[in-house]
């Protein structure tokens, strides 16, 4: 049976107690490395192979401290606290620099816990768009490999075809799925919440260099809920609260097609004017 070239890009070999190697996978490259969503799926894999894991991911937060090069890489994972029901753990991904010494590219957080059935409520419903059969698919006109990973159908806010500066909003919504059939977990739901194209660029309509500097991925569906999913399609929402002196936030959510909130995300993005 052939690996899906998602858990390919993010596999990882174990060296030593939460020390890891992996390396980048050209199908996911981005204009300057790989894609950070497939970077972060990869801090987060090397927690979910921990033989010491307690429940299941709740938060996941990565600092982008330096562009990934391509080629073999190091990750550490590492509990540093567990209580009854939650467990706190600190990561790192570093990379020889070819100058004999070693950088670290990344730095990550996560907490995991072990869920409890409880009182639970959406409050942030999903909108109601068109189905998803009835949206165009959309070739986005990006020369990057991993934008051919994923199946994308935007209803509102894509990607603009004309960078005249005339942009008046951040907000896209969007079916999103992977191209090749995979069912949903974790690691694949992390990338998913970073597909979204930098807010900026839609609120000026003008493409400006940018990079996400900080993402924190809040995951509200356990393992079972998100295989429930299977390999189908999610809807995809996200926009800008401010863009100041260089720097903009991006919140994200996204709902499976029944309309449960599987995940929410916010990150913070250098631009520069």
């Amino acid at each position: 049976m052939n690996t899906h070239v998602f858990d390919q890009a993010i596999a990882l070999t174990p060296t030593a107690d939460g020390q890891y190697t992996g390396a980048t996978s050209p199908a996911y490259a981005n204009m300057v490395g790989p894609f950070g969503g497939v970077t972060a799926a990869t801090a987060l894999n090397a927690v979910l192979q921990h033989p010491g894991l307690l429940g299941e991911p709740l938060s996941l937060t990565v600092n982008f401290c330096a562009a990934l090069a391509d080629g073999p890489f190091g990750v550490t994972a590492r509990p540093v606290r567990t209580n009854r029901s939650t467990q706190h753990w600190v990561m790192d991904i570093t990379q020889a620099n070819g100058e004999g010494g070693i950088d670290t590219v990344l730095t990550a957080s996560a907490v995991t816990a072990a869920r409890r059935t409880t009182w639970s409520v959406d409050d942030e419903a999903m909108p109601t768009v068109p189905p998803v059969a009835e949206v165009s698919p959309y070739t986005v006109p990006a020369p990057v490999a991993w934008i051919q990973r994923y199946e994308m159908r935007p209803i509102e806010g894509p990607i603009p075809h004309i960078w005249d500066g005339g942009g008046d909003h951040s907000r896209s919504r969007m079916w999103v799925r992977d191209a090749e059939p995979r069912v949903l977990d974790f690691c694949g739901l992390t990338a998913l919440a970073d597909v979204f194209f930098p807010r900026v660029w839609l609120r000026r309509a003008t493409p400006v260099p940018v990079g996400t500097v900080s993402m924190t991925v809040y995951f509200h569906a356990g393992a079972a809920p998100l295989a429930g999913c299977g390999h189908g399609w999610l809807l995809g929402q996200a926009r800008a609260q401010a863009f100041r002196n260089g720097f903009f936030d991006q919140t994200a959510q996204l709902w499976n097609e029944g309309g449960h909130l599987l995940a929410t995300s916010h990150q913070i993005v250098y631009y520069k004017a």
